[in-house]
């Protein structure tokens, strides 16, 4: 659903809630890893500065670096904000469920992980709060409960889920509607032009029967999509080299950066604009998640909020990923 304030930047609302976010979320999954906290605040200026609002992070970012333990992305986040003063013009989404310290959905780890969510970002109430995976060990009463309590203690404002089945997100729901309690108002899926099967399908079919939204993480399929890894193309330096590369083993990759060159060329456009308009323009689809380790990376993802592709572009693009 889209919705235009009257400042006039593009909008969207989140599922069934009154949650209105700039139409591209920044991914605050480098923040800690490859970007220190100098180049982190540079490149949240310059979001905010052209229009975004919404920041989506995790509790674990970034555990995998050596000598982090995880929580770096989220304190980075809270000294921002506390710099610029600008709590109350930002959403603010992380995630519970997959730090080393606090994994799984028992009720105490959800409500001692966002505790500590709450102190690393120095804030009162987290805007959209998600489980980053599902704990099938874990009762879906028992998450939800607990979820729910944090929403009536003003803890967070709405619950969303990250890495979830369509079975488990439906009888997520189902439990929520059947005791009044806070339900899901969106799902965070692995969804790009290169990685699909995952969410279209089942998961997509909840999404939309449910009038939930969908914020896909790897939107640009850890940078493939942004045609800077090419068949026969130099190396790239990036610690995301290896995961972006495997897509030119698969057929449609290739495929798909023809189509993209195809549609950018014809637009002005860089391909990762066009890769993000794509993913924005898919029923149920809300805001994509892209993340950027230097300000110069972000005009192409901001950019990808004011495009609309043509019903062409976009069947180009659909049968080249098919």
């Amino acid at each position: 659903m889209t919705d235009n304030h009257s400042d006039s930047r593009p909008r969207v609302t989140l599922g069934t809630s009154d949650l209105a976010v700039f139409p591209l979320s920044l991914g605050g999954n480098v923040f800690g890893w490859t970007a220190d906290e100098a180049q982190s605040f540079a490149v949240l200026d310059a979001f905010t500065a052209g229009g975004g609002d919404f920041v989506d992070t995790a509790d674990v970012y970034s555990a995998w670096v050596p000598g982090n333990t995880g929580g770096e992305s989220e304190a980075i986040i809270g000294n921002w904000l506390r710099s610029r003063g600008n709590r109350d013009e930002i959403v603010i989404a992380t995630k519970v469920g997959a730090h080393p310290d606090s994994t799984g959905l028992r009720a105490a780890t959800v409500k001692s992980a966002t505790e500590e969510s709450l102190r690393r970002l120095g804030v009162e109430r987290i805007d959209l709060l998600y489980t980053h995976r599902d704990d099938p060990q874990t009762p879906v009463e028992e998450f939800i409960g607990a979820l729910d309590e944090l929403v009536k203690e003003g803890k967070v404002r709405e619950i969303a889920a990250s890495n979830i089945s369509a079975e488990r997100l439906a009888e997520s729901l189902a439990f929520s509607e059947r005791e009044g309690l806070a339900r899901y108002i969106a799902v965070q899926p692995h969804y790009n032009l290169v990685s699909r099967a995952t969410y279209e399908g089942p998961l997509a079919a909840v999404v939309a029967e449910h009038g939930l939204s969908a914020v896909p993480y790897f939107a640009l399929a850890s940078g493939f999509l942004t045609g800077k890894y090419r068949p026969g193309g130099a190396a790239v330096d990036s610690a995301r080299a290896q995961g972006a590369g495997r897509y030119l083993e698969d057929a449609r990759g290739p495929k798909v950066l023809e189509a993209l060159d195809a549609v950018a060329t014809a637009r002005g456009s860089e391909l990762a604009t066009v890769a993000l308009a794509w993913l924005a323009s898919r029923p149920t689809v809300a805001a994509p998640i892209a993340s950027a380790r230097t300000v110069e990376q972000l005009p192409p993802l901001l950019a990808a909020a004011g495009l609309r592709l043509a019903p062409e572009e976009l069947a180009l693009l659909d049968d080249a990923s098919a």
